[in-house]
């Protein structure tokens, strides 16, 4: 049937108006053309300015828009963790444009499709009309129940049109989010907007700008005999295609967007049309909007077209949108028209006809098929016809149209359209690409591939070879020291390059601009540079990616044969060579972010500034952390170079900090094989920017912070305030082949595993092969982390599974994948040696609800399939079970994250990871605890050394003969109880809790322990005291009857001589009564003699069958007095059998493959053959097996020695003296030992050693029998004690002879008494006082064991003697205490004397109120209860029991005292001078008492690890004596050179450190002696010496030790009988260390 002509265009124009029956039938497009909506210049002048704006008003009140049109809507409101999509039925009104935008930003193209929950009866979908009772029905009941005129509310709203919901989020966003917005839309299949009007104004928009970002690809099909396919990339904005405009004039019942639909994806509604879900009449915000959809062909035979064409539609009656549809036609390339009749006729179709053009006119009232009336021109018929007929000639009719010439249209032209607003003209916008334009012309006309080796020339070759010599310090051979030393220098070279290039235009230009720029100004500035460099490489990566998969698929097709012939090998070596031109192409805006990260690092390790603020490199971490800030992705680690930038990375965060404050994050790591779809998924679930476009996959890492918000925090009590993401490369990458594939994953793996609190493995497809290869990956990188501590979890994501809602399918799918994960983890427990079983075992993992099954990303064939709406719905379940697992954990903070990346990176450079693991922060964390737990511990010793200087006292003064446990926990429990107290807030207050929580139980037992070793301690040393007292007993007892006949005695002789005699004559009487009585006192008493320990030694030693000769030379020799110093121990050590000898001497010339230098003169001089080959010579050692024999045999004689110096503690000497057989006893161990210790080694020791150690032990041992036996003779002794007295009562004898009374000689002997115990007590209690200021005020010792060892180091650096270094290598121990003692007597006597003697004056006014007190009460109390001097005595005693020991007095010669006050008087007279001299009283004088304040401050800081590292002799640092189970550990190891250790069979002296042996490919002997060797990287295995260090792998080594070796390389040589050359030569960058960097390096190195 042919169609009827168009009436003539020059026929009177009619205005097309609607009948009411017509719009009763039309439903959402067709309201569009009626004269009643509120669209277009005509409707507004009709209707009013005032009602467009109140009903626009009203609809943005609705939606809770209405501040919204001035304070835009940003990205920001969206780019954080918010309460989880709400599903459509469970949205309200008010709601309904946030949970669009989220739906949407989640990319799910239901967005638009939400439904509205009924919150009120004024909103509805449908009208109701009353309900009648009657159940009468006749013809007029029936004509009332279809009668819908009647009883509607027409007050009543109906739900807000989808469309304008749409349209209204787009109005009320700022530029970022409107495209951020219109990108999903894209990605959703959905068209957008390109002309807008603006709903108050009506000035029409073309959102250019927000388009800017949007990149298609597609594949073009050129028509020829071989069909050829073309793959095209570039910004949608860029592209010339063809455009059909579809416009309606009138009023029509077919659809035109549904029609649209039907041509470009009939699956799938890219225009909103009536059909669709939530479509109503009522609409306010799309009249007169354009919208433009393109089609992509995907290269298939059923493609609708062969190349992209855009397809707009405008919206609304084209004759009320006059404007528009002129700025259409005039762009288009076909017009499709759709008009009701062709009876009626309009100046719009005269135009159209007469152009040029093509034109299709479809007639709603025509049944015809397309005719061709004009060339050109086509008229279709609508009428009874299905869409699909229509859909299929208009495709044909376009596809004729334009297979002939045909103007092109490009989005960038529209912003030359006159009448126009292009988004982008604005001046912000425009300031921001010129700034981008300046760059970018730098590159104008420039191969794409050239771009990065001209303009950002640090990233390079530079980089990366930086990268590889880096990689290199880990795996070094040979002379290790010098090699390294070497590498570093070409490091320091590479940085200094890259500092002379790195001021290109480009980077110049760039940090220029976002140093200048205003924040707003700068967002636009980066989004222009995204923009325009996308553009720029987009089309060039398209043609390499398209050549690199057909290359690709040769290459698999031919290993599916088997080929193996040389056409393979060229084929793979053409592909090696796109890829490479792949890389070269990729260029975007994190290369440039990446050069800046380079250009810092350079110059900061150069130590560089620059004045210039421009060009400040110092600058750029700001720069870079305000973008992390604002939501940009970082770079973590460089996939091109394989290498995670530290230094930039760690000054990028600690600006975030700065920024910020140290927040606490929650990591997500995401893993899985490469193009799986992270980033996609990872954009989808918390609207992210992470590139996925073509070429673009995630090469390396990218990190981005995330916001959480209040509500979901405080929803979920969440203990963060960031999400961390990290995107990370692919594993099992295409550009990486066998081994290395497998090492780079493990690497990726381990490290991002560790980095992150929570891991998503994302697993893509069902391919079991690839499945079980990403399974072993990342279940050793979980069993590595189970190893160093590190406890993450994890979820499983698996990808595009054909049927996710098969619930037996999961279950069955996931026994498998929990079978895999089991299997795996036995496999990898092997790799790892550890003990597991199954995944279980490793990570906390529950695989029903730790595995998520995702659908399929497109619902189709891309590229033009939508994204599947059941994946949208996968992520949102997924981030729902992320969030709740979160909530479980306490995340770091971003300090911790800084130290972990460092920790993470560091031991992953070293094959053996969880050996070279060191969690920094972990470290600084217990290092501060072990600060406060050496408080709680002073807080402890303190308060008992109170308690027991008060004891002691009470014993003393016999008030007190049984010391119970029981009273000592009582007397404690006060202070015990507040320390358990501190305790406890310590491990729940502490931001650190979650990693203080690991040593929790083990120092509440420690407490617990110190606190009842105290208590045992002191009650063992009180039970000694009183052992002691009741040991005198006896003698006690005589010494009160001879005090009270003396006293008589002396009375009545004074009295019988007063007033006769002279001085001279009393003093000969008072000695004959004097003789007489010590006669008796001493009557059947034997004296006790000096003990001779010298004779007895040498006695016990020949007893034991040692010649004279040997032990006389022995002793005259005094070696052995620094037996436990030597450098070593070769004339001690004997052969066993000329066998061995033989053997020894093949295996070492066999093992030693280094030639070196041989024996010269010196070794020879020093040394014999012989002992050059039984491996005990230091000289006979390999490289960097350093003098482990001789450390051996250092080891066994402290080992003897503190052994021995235990037991003889044990014997009573104090108590019952000294006996020669205690030696006899320990010398006959000493020689136990030796054998025992002989019998498990390769060479026997010789007679002299055996003789001097046991003179060693008897010389360690002499100072405390000595001391202990004069305690003996002291308290055993008649004749010292009547000695000691002597004095004493002549003084009383001569104050009876004066006359003075009872009450003044009873004073007098009180204050003798007195003098003595005051100034005991003040010099114990400032003992006490002394050692508690310096241990909370003095440095050294207010802090761990590793402060201490700090200040001991600087102390030997600052007197550079090398016998007291030796003394610290040899005994590190006793150079602690000696350090300890001098800083103690400096403090005393010099730098803080004043200090030092005001706590000692302070103490003695403390004593003197106490007596005061005490004679005072005492006093008082015998007045009152009128008692006699007895009770005086008693009373003030028991006053004085715990403070002043007060020696017996007998009163039956005093008991003619009554008059107490003048007691009293005579008292307080005898004080006065007493108190007078303890004012002057000297510190010295604090030597001869009891308690020495260095000695209390030894105990408490000595009571600690001091095990030395098996290759170094280290000593480690750990506060705790027995810190079981963590490991032996040191900050810094040192040069072997500086135990001895050296090269066998040369007298080369090893400089190696072992940090840095153990990252070296070297091998060492563990006991000197064994012909099997040891990798360092294995040194655990080595022995049990061995497998309690940890000595991690560390490129740097302390300046302090090289400082060392170069200061005393003579006495080095001349004390080890050695020569640093050779391999042993001492690198000359340590020869630039001075003393005082060497003394600053120990303040870097072990700050606290």
């Amino acid at each position: 049937m042919e169609c009827d002509p168009v009436e003539d265009p020059h026929e009177p124009q009619h205005s097309v108006t609607k009948s009411a029956s017509a719009a009763s039938n039309n439903t959402e497009e067709e309201m569009e053309i009626s004269t009643e909506v509120t669209s277009g210049p005509s409707e507004t002048k009709g209707k009013g300015t005032v009602d467009v704006e109140k009903e626009i008003e009203t609809l943005l009140s609705r939606l809770h828009l209405q501040d919204k049109l001035q304070q835009k809507l940003s990205p920001a409101d969206f780019l954080k963790i918010g309460p989880p999509v709400k599903p459509s039925n469970d949205t309200c009104e008010k709601e309904l444009a946030y949970t669009f935008l989220q739906t949407l930003l989640a990319l799910d193209y239901r967005a638009r499709h939400i439904l509205v929950k009924q919150e009120s009866p004024e909103v509805s979908h449908s009208q109701s009309a009353p309900v009648s009772d009657s159940t009468d029905t006749d013809d007029n009941d029936l004509d009332e129940f279809f009668n819908t005129d009647e009883d509607s509310d027409q007050s009543k709203q109906t739900h807000v049109h989808p469309m304008d919901v749409q349209m209204a989020v787009f109005h009320c966003s700022d530029s970022f989010l409107k495209q951020d917005m219109v990108k999903k839309l894209s990605q959703c299949q959905y068209a957008l907007p390109l002309l807008v009007p603006d709903p108050v104004t009506m000035d029409i928009e073309c959102p250019l700008w927000t388009l800017r970002q949007i990149i298609k690809t597609w594949k073009v099909t050129e028509i020829n005999d071989k069909d050829t396919i073309t793959m095209k990339s570039m910004p949608i904005c860029k592209a010339e295609t063809p455009m059909v405009s579809f416009f309606r004039l009138g009023s029509l019942s077919q659809s035109k967007s549904h029609l649209m639909n039907s041509l470009i994806n009939d699956t799938h509604s890219t225009f909103f049309h009536r059909n669709c879900k939530g479509s109503t009449k009522s609409r306010h915000l799309m009249d007169g909007v354009a919208e433009i959809a393109w089609y992509f062909p995907a290269g298939n035979p059923n493609d609708s077209f062969t190349d992209c064409i855009a397809f707009c539609n405008l919206h609304g009656d084209a004759l009320m949108t006059e404007k528009q549809h002129e700025i259409l036609i005039d762009k288009s390339s076909v017009n499709v028209v759709f008009v009701p009749t062709t009876q009626k006729s309009t100046a719009v179709l005269s135009a159209l006809l007469k152009s040029p053009k093509p034109l299709i006119i479809l007639v709603a009232d025509k049944d015809c098929g397309g005719v061709e009336k004009k060339p050109g021109k086509y008229i279709v018929g609508l009428k009874e016809r299905s869409q699909s007929d229509v859909a299929e000639e208009l495709k044909m009719t376009i596809k004729k149209t334009l297979s002939g010439p045909h103007t092109s249209f490009q989005l960038e032209s529209m912003s030359k359209v006159s009448g126009v607003r292009v988004d982008e003209d604005d001046p912000v916008c425009q300031k921001g690409k010129s700034a981008a334009m300046k760059i970018l012309n730098l590159l104008q006309g420039m191969d794409i591939s050239k771009i990065k080796e001209k303009f950002l020339p640090c990233q390079g070759n530079l980089w990366h070879e930086w990268c590889r010599i880096k990689k290199e310090l880990y795996h070094l051979q040979g002379n290790i020291e010098k090699e390294k030393s070497q590498k570093e220098q070409a490091l320091t070279q590479i940085r200094q390059e890259q500092c002379s290039v790195s001021h290109t235009n480009l980077m110049k230009s760039f940090t220029e601009s976002l140093l200048s720029l205003p924040s707003t100004h700068k967002e636009y500035f980066l989004k222009w540079m995204q923009i325009l460099i996308d553009a720029l490489s987009t089309d060039d990566l398209a043609s390499i990616l398209q050549r690199y998969d057909e290359k690709w698929s040769e290459v698999l097709a031919l290993k599916n044969e088997h080929d193996k012939s040389p056409l393979l090998d060229r084929k793979q070596n053409e592909l090696e060579q796109i890829s490479k031109e792949l890389q070269s192409a990729t260029f975007g805006l994190e290369h440039i972010f990446r050069e800046m990260g380079q250009i810092y690092e350079a110059h900061k390790s150069q130590k560089k500034q620059t004045h210039n603020r421009q060009t400040d490199w110092s600058k750029y971490p700001e720069l870079a952390a305000d973008l992390m800030i604002s939501g940009h992705p970082m770079e973590l680690m460089d996939g091109d170079a394989g290498y995670a930038p530290l230094t930039w990375i760690s000054s990028v965060l600690e600006e975030v900090i700065r920024k910020l404050g140290d927040q606490t994050v929650f990591v997500l790591s995401v893993l899985g094989v490469q193009s799986s779809g992270k980033s996609t998924m990872l954009n989808a679930m918390f609207g992210l920017q992470f590139a996925v476009s073509a070429g673009r996959y995630t090469k390396g890492a990218f990190m981005q912070l995330i916001k959480v918000s209040e509500e979901i925090r405080n929803y979920l009590k969440l203990k963060f305030d960031y999400f961390l993401v990290v995107d990370t490369e692919g594993l099992r990458a295409v550009e990486l082949a066998g081994n290395t594939t497998t090492h780079h994953d493990n690497e990726l793996s381990t490290f991002f595993v560790g980095l992150g609190n929570m891991t998503l493995i994302n697993i893509f497809g069902e391919n079991s092969a690839e499945m079980q290869d990403v399974l072993q990956i990342v279940v050793q990188a979980f069993m590595r982390m189970k190893k160093v501590k590190l406890s993450p979890s994890c979820v499983f994501v698996h990808q595009n599974v054909s049927d996710i809602g098969a619930a037996e399918k999961n279950m069955d799918g996931k026994r498998r994948l929990q079978e895999k994960l089991d299997d795996m983890a036995q496999l990898a427990a092997k790799e790892e040696d550890c003990d597991v079983k199954c995944f279980s075992d490793v990570i906390a993992f529950d695989v029903q609800k730790d595995v998520k099954y995702f659908a399929q990303l497109w619902e189709g064939s891309p590229p033009m399939a939508p994204p599947n709406p059941r994946y949208s719905e996968n992520v949102q379940e997924l981030k729902h079970i992320i969030l709740s697992k979160a909530s479980q954990s306490s995340g770091i903070t971003l300090s911790y994250l800084k130290r972990k990346i460092q920790d993470l990176w560091n031991a992953l450079m070293n094959e053996q990871f969880v050996f070279s693991f060191k969690n920094t922060l972990e470290i600084a964390v217990y290092r501060k605890f072990e600060v406060q737990y050496a408080t709680w511990t002073w807080t402890l010793r303190s308060n008992m050394l109170t308690i027991e200087n008060q004891l002691h006292t009470r014993i003393e003064n016999g008030k007190l003969d049984v010391v119970e446990n029981s009273y000592l926990f009582t007397e404690m429990s006060k202070t015990f109880e507040k320390i358990k107290e501190e305790m406890n807030l310590y491990f729940e207050d502490k931001r650190d809790k979650d990693m203080l929580v690991q040593w929790r139980g083990r120092f509440e037992q420690k407490i617990k322990e110190f606190h009842e070793e105290q208590v045992e301690g002191v009650k063992k040393t009180l039970d000694e005291v009183v052992q002691q007292k009741k040991a005198r007993k006896k003698l006690d007892d005589k010494k009160t009857e001879f005090e009270n006949k003396l006293l008589q005695k002396s009375k009545e002789l004074a009295h019988s001589l007063k007033d006769k005699a002279k001085e001279e004559e009393l003093k000969s009487q008072f000695n004959t009564v004097w003789g007489e009585l010590v006669s008796e006192l001493s009557a059947g008493i034997k004296p006790i003699e000096d003990i001779t320990l010298e004779e007895d030694q040498i006695s016990v030693l020949n007893l034991l069958g040692f010649e004279w000769g040997l032990i006389k030379e022995c002793k005259d020799s005094n070696r052995y007095q620094v037996l436990s110093k030597l450098g070593h121990y070769s004339d001690y050590v004997n052969q066993k059998t000329q066998r061995d000898l033989s053997e020894e001497s093949h295996e070492s010339k066999k093992e030693n493959k280094d030639t070196g230098k041989q024996g010269t003169d010196v070794l020879k001089s020093a040394f014999n053959y012989f002992k050059q080959v039984t491996g005990i010579v230091p000289t006979t050692q390999q490289k960097g097996n350093s003098d482990l024999s001789h450390e051996q045999i250092r080891s066994f004689i402290s080992q003897v020695e503190q052994q021995s110096l235990k037991k003889i503690q044990t014997k009573p000497v104090a108590t019952r003296g000294y006996r020669s057989t205690y030696l006899q006893e320990m010398a006959q161990n000493v020689q136990t030992k030796v054998t025992e210790f002989e019998s498990q080694k390769p060479y026997a020791l010789r007679k002299e050693f055996t003789v001097d150690l046991s003179l060693y032990v008897f010389d360690r041992a002499g100072r405390w029998l000595s001391q202990s036996h004069e305690t003996y003779r002291k308290n055993n002794n008649a004749h010292t004690y009547s000695e000691s007295k002597k004095d004493q009562y002549y003084s009383i004898f001569r104050s009876f002879w004066k006359g003075n009374s009872s009450a003044a000689v009873f004073g007098e002997m009180i204050c003798e008494n007195l003098k003595v115990s005051a100034v005991q007590a003040v010099c114990n209690k400032t003992a006490i006082d002394l050692a508690g200021e310096m241990r909370c005020s003095f440095p050294a010792f207010s802090g761990n064991r590793l402060n201490l060892e700090k200040h001991v180091l600087k102390s030997l650096a600052e007197k550079e003697d090398f016998k007291s270094f030796i003394t610290y290598i040899r005994d590190p121990r006793s150079q602690a205490e000696n350090f300890i003692k001098d800083e103690v007597h400096k403090y005393m006597f010099k730098e803080q004397s004043h200090k030092a003697q005001n706590i000692l004056k302070n103490n003695v006014d403390d004593i003197s109120e106490f007596v005061s007190k005490a004679l005072f009460t005492a006093t008082q109390e015998v007045k009152t209860q009128k008692g006699g001097t007895d009770m005086w005595m008693e009373q003030f005693s028991s006053l004085l029991k715990d403070k002043l020991t007060l020696d017996t007095i007998s009163c039956q010669n005093f008991r003619d005292i009554n008059n107490f006050d003048f007691l009293k008087e005579e008292i307080e007279k005898g004080l006065v001078p007493i108190k007078t001299e303890m004012s002057r009283l000297s510190l010295d004088k604090m030597k001869d008492f009891r308690l020495q304040p260095d000695q209390i401050l030894i105990d408490q800081l000595c009571r600690c690890c001091w095990v030395t590292c098996p290759f170094c002799a280290a000593v480690c640092t750990n506060t705790l004596e027995d810190h079981s189970p963590d490991d032996h550990n040191v900050p810094f190891h040192r040069s072997g050179s500086v135990n001895g250790g050296g090269f066998k069979n040369t007298v080369e002296m090893s400089v190696d450190f072992c940090t840095t042996d153990v990252a070296s490919d070297n091998s060492f002997y563990p006991d000197g002696v064994s012909e099997v060797s040891v990798p360092y990287k294995q040194y655990r295995t080595a022995g049990p010496r061995f497998a309690n260090w940890r000595i991690t792998p560390d490129e740097s080594v302390l300046t302090y030790w090289t400082w060392f070796v170069c200061r005393f390389q003579q006495e080095l040589e001349n004390y080890y009988g050695r020569k640093f050359e050779g391999r042993g030569e001492i690198p000359s960058q340590w020869r630039t260390h001075t003393k005082q960097q060497a003394i600053e390096s120990l303040d870097e190195t072990y700050s606290a």
